[in-house]
């Protein structure tokens, strides 16, 4: 299996499947392919499903396998860039949710939670985060332009929420509230910050898209009251 990614900030992954080769993507996430690949789509049982549609995303994913060698693309959604990151046994990743692209390899997917139930509610990130574990590859859609940093034992990196797109499952998450009134009514920085604690990876993304979206909606034409 070869791969290709292109197309500037508008990117598309291309996989080379030879015969008998295999990919898994959410459903929907296929653009374009050959003729002499197949698709199944499945579950993976019940808990599988409610945990990714609990995540926000599909309840099924689609397996595309090439009875015949040949090409099979993936498009971004939204402006940014993809990534692929080699996982192993032992060597997982936590993945934001609307990041995951697709997987090759015999890799498992679930939901990830964090001890404390209150740093998902309002940190963003972390309730609502995906485990990738098992040996392969997982291509990450990232919004904006990605930014890795490899953090040494007990390096922090403090996060604003939403740029978090993914990290080593080595890596642990915390939630950091930012501490004065005036900072929190006036530094337009919201209530929390995520904190990142190493070792491990971390993909940061520049420009997530619920943030995007906000910025958006203060210039789209309001109706006015009564109307």
């Amino acid at each position: 299996m070869n791969y290709s990614i292109s197309g500037d900030n508008l990117p598309v992954l291309r996989v080379e499947l030879g015969q008998g080769e295999r990919i898994e993507c959410e459903a929907g996430a296929m653009s374009w392919m050959d003729e002499g690949i197949v698709m199944a789509t499945q579950g993976g049982g019940l808990g599988k499903m409610f945990g990714r549609a609990f995540t926000g995303e599909h309840m099924f994913l689609n397996e595309y396998v090439a009875e015949r060698p040949g090409e099979i693309a993936f498009a971004s959604k939204f402006p940014g860039s993809i990534r692929a990151v080699q996982i192993s046994e032992g060597n997982g990743l936590i993945v934001q949710k609307g990041s995951y692209l697709a997987t090759v390899g015999n890799i498992n997917s679930e939901v990830f939670f964090q001890k404390k139930l209150g740093k998902g509610l309002f940190g963003g990130e972390g309730f609502l985060m995906r485990r990738f574990t098992g040996s392969g590859i997982v291509f990450l859609e990232i919004d904006g332009s990605a930014h890795e940093y490899e953090l040494a034992p007990g390096q922090k990196k403090i996060i604003d929420t939403g740029n978090l797109a993914a990290m080593s499952e080595s890596c642990s998450l915390d939630i950091q509230t930012i501490s004065g009134v005036k900072n929190i009514l006036f530094g337009g920085e919201g209530l929390f910050n995520t904190v990142i604690t190493g070792p491990g990876k971390i993909i940061l993304q520049s420009m997530p898209i619920s943030s995007t979206a906000m910025k958006l909606y203060q210039y789209m034409p309001h109706p006015t009251a009564g109307n």
